[in-house]
């Protein structure tokens, strides 16, 4: 079974699945193509990555690839939890430079999907987390961006203050959006 739950920007959701448990531990099916064109989500995914962050802290994003290999991504946590965040790149969206941020967490066993035409990020809230994410079109450097995870424009509530951020060079060095062409 699929529960969606619309965000508060258009076609971003939080997707539950059910979890079966018993003494054993538990089973469930994250995605199924055929459920999940019954509910409305009939994304055909080409790639799957898996991220191991080490310390609370880590702030990975915002990311995003520019068309033709635009991606829409489907976020779980195997282990852990983050903040989650994706901002709409849309030119022309009533939301276009707003985000929307969702917990996501082993526990609660949920998951995000972000659909293509938002820069994507997450802050681990915890050690030795987890996160793996499916994606509609695979990785191409030369469609691969980034923005300032702390544009003003943008206005992010991060959890977690700046100064603790552990972050990448490459994050640190974005440019703020205003600066970005992203073709959407």
């Amino acid at each position: 079974m699929i529960e969606v739950r619309a965000l508060d920007i258009a076609d971003v959701c939080e997707i539950r699945t059910t979890r079966f448990a018993d003494e054993r531990g538990f089973f469930s099916e994250v995605w199924n193509a055929y459920s999940w064109a019954n509910a409305g989500l009939a994304t055909q995914f080409v790639q799957e990555n898996h991220s191991l962050s080490r310390r609370a802290g880590v702030l990975r994003g915002l990311h995003f690839q520019t068309p033709p290999f635009a991606q829409e991504k489907l976020v779980r946590v195997t282990r852990g939890s983050i903040f989650d965040v994706a901002v709409d790149l849309r030119r022309g969206s009533e939301s276009f430079g707003k985000y929307v941020s969702l917990l996501v967490s082993a526990d609660s066993w949920n998951q995000i999907l972000i659909p293509e035409g938002f820069a994507h990020g997450f802050l681990t809230l915890e050690p030795d987390t987890e996160v793996q994410y499916k994606v509609s079109r695979p990785y191409s450097a030369d469609h691969d961006r980034s923005i300032r995870f702390d544009d003003p424009a943008i206005a992010i509530d991060w959890p977690v203050a700046a100064d603790k951020l552990i972050l990448s060079d490459k994050d640190r060095a974005a440019p703020l959006l205003a600066d970005v062409v992203s073709g959407f």
